[in-house]
């Protein structure tokens, strides 16, 4: 399993830093994809290395993408490879994961219509006017699309998200 991770500077730290830890020591390789190559720095001050810029991203080798929240998804959302990379996922029937923030990526994409999910609070307007179903919950599951509203979900996130990936391995 490989996993794609896309953030920016001011992300949510733990929203980073614990899909990141989680995935890797379940043996899913992880890569951390952002506007530019090199580090990358958290709203908290946790900072890591983006080894590739958004360009470079090839998508086909990826079967999970994570979206992790804070303030990275409103500067992502202008990244119109950003936007190709998550459009990309959802035509494959990938697995997404987005967390707080990170849904605004997918409904710049234009990804949301008629999806179930959930987002941070101050974002339920604007998935709703995305024509996505929202639900006021820790986890939602929509097909291939995971979300969680807040850090304090995030152990819910996970569980979601490796339940899937165990699926998809079954399957193999």
């Amino acid at each position: 399993m490989k996993a794609l991770i896309i953030t920016a500077d001011l992300f949510e730290d733990s929203e980073l830093e614990i899909p990141y830890e989680t995935l890797e020591r379940s043996g899913t390789t992880v890569d951390i994809a952002s506007i530019k190559k090199g580090k990358v720095t958290g709203k908290h001050g946790y900072s890591i290395d983006a080894a590739m810029a958004l360009d470079e991203v090839d998508p086909d080798i990826y079967d999970l993408l994570v979206l992790p929240g804070g303030k990275a998804p409103s500067a992502l959302r202008k990244e119109a490879k950003a936007l190709e990379i998550a459009q990309h996922f959802f035509d494959q029937h990938k697995l997404v994961a987005a967390i707080c923030h990170g849904p605004q990526i997918l409904i710049s994409a234009g990804l949301m219509e008629g999806r179930v999910a959930t987002g941070y609070k101050s974002i339920a307007d604007e998935l709703k006017e995305a024509g996505a179903i929202y639900k006021d919950q820790s986890v939602v599951i929509d097909k291939n699309l995971i979300t969680s509203r807040q850090p304090s979900d995030l152990t819910a996130f996970m569980e979601a998200i490796q339940d899937h990936l165990d699926a998809a391995a079954s399957k193999r």
